[in-house]
């Protein structure tokens, strides 16, 4: 009897310790996949590095910096919309939109009844610019909360929304010399693109105090834990008393609004606008976002890695122009990177769920390990108090 129950107890011990090696060794693998982001910038640097000597040059960090910049408060926007597990393709179209309504704005408003052409000073435009943004995510947040229409659907239409409006706003041509005048007190409109405060471009300093704020938003404040949880289990979040419909406007509101300032960025840098600016910048957010860990399927998903993602999205860009690349290879390289970091997304999730039955295997033969054998030893002794088997 004391033999068998030996035998048991060291079974048990044996089971435990496989359970324990493979749950360590999915920790590693998991903790990889969490690192994803950062290793391939790594990779892109070096690769890119050996290639090219100017790629790593002071001048033309700062450059990409700046570009990548643009594509991180996209995708900072874009973050929040994913984290509740929808989706917004109008961004790309909001940056256009944006840009044609502060060239419109700084060309002079006609007033056909006063017989006066109006100019707005800079700061107006801008306020007006991220106001008619923030619409934008409004009308992507009332056709989903409201009319229950698909985010995919909802947003997939506002592209084309906003796209046609800046068009016909613009009459498909293009504002140029947006510096402004200075008879008509509206000058400044290219430092938002072009100034340098304490040598950083305006636009870095814009993606580090977004995202700052968004770290805050999501970390310190019951909205982000909203957040979290509708993305998690969005009928639960409801039936807990959470306003799940508001959380929805509001994360749309701010990437519609997010969209106006990278859309100001570019009008301001260029000093001109095209209602065709901001093409396909929707993929390049989301695939920011998804590169950096964050789940389409929503409630998983953080700043840090957002902003990589940002970055490698960007560093890739510009490493291939540098490198001559042409277009159409750019396109397909992006698209495969897009493809790659969504299917290394399903493996994590994969890996997650084998690591938390592998924990639990560990837990239960940990609670169910049998006590050791307490009787004599084979051939030992018997003491006063014990029997003898025989």
């Amino acid at each position: 009897m004391s033999d068998t129950r030996t035998q048991d107890h060291e079974a048990v011990l044996r089971q435990r310790r496989a359970a324990a090696a493979q749950a360590r060794r999915l920790k590693t693998v998991d903790s990889i996949f969490e690192l994803r982001a950062f290793i391939a910038l790594g990779v892109l640097i070096v690769v890119f590095s050996v290639l090219s000597d100017s790629f790593l040059t002071v001048d033309n960090v700062v450059t990409m910096t700046k570009h990548v910049a643009i594509n991180a408060i996209l995708a900072l926007g874009m973050l929040l919309v994913i984290l509740k597990g929808g989706i917004d393709l109008s961004v790309g179209s909001t940056v256009g939109l944006s840009g044609v309504i502060a060239g419109e704005l700084l060309q002079g408003l006609h007033l056909s009844p006063l017989d006066v052409v109006a100019y707005p000073q800079v700061w107006g435009v801008v306020v007006v610019c991220i106001a008619v943004g923030a619409l934008v995510g409004t009308v992507n947040g009332l056709l989903i909360t409201r009319l229950n229409v698909a985010p995919f659907i909802a947003t997939l239409g506002m592209l084309y929304v906003a796209r046609a409006t800046a068009l016909l706003i613009s009459d498909g041509t293009t504002y140029p010399d947006l510096a402004g005048d200075a008879d008509t007190h509206n000058t400044g409109f290219g430092w938002l693109g072009q100034g340098r405060p304490l040598g950083l471009p305006v636009a870095v300093w814009l993606m580090i105090v977004l995202a700052a704020l968004v770290v805050v938003l999501l970390r310190s404040t019951a909205f982000g834990r909203w957040l979290y949880a509708v993305g998690g289990n969005e009928r639960a979040t409801e039936l807990s008393g959470v306003p799940v419909k508001r959380v929805k406007l509001i994360v749309y509101v701010i990437s519609g609004a997010c969209a106006a300032v990278a859309g100001l960025i570019i009008a301001s840098e260029l000093t001109s606008a095209a209602p065709q600016a901001g093409e396909t910048f929707e993929l390049n957010a989301i695939a920011a976002v998804v590169i950096g860990g964050a789940a389409l399927s929503g409630g998983r998903g953080n700043v840090r890695g957002t902003l990589v993602g940002a970055f490698v999205i960007g560093f890739l860009a510009d490493g291939l122009v540098i490198l001559g690349v042409s277009t159409f290879w750019q396109m397909l390289i992006k698209g495969a990177v897009i493809i790659v970091a969504v299917i290394l997304d399903q493996s994590q999730q994969r890996f997650q769920r084998r690591r938390a039955a592998a924990s639990a295997t560990t837990v239960k033969t940990d609670t169910s390990e049998p006590s050791p054998p307490t009787g004599p030893a084979p051939g030992a002794p018997v003491t006063s108090g014990q029997t003898s088997a025989h």
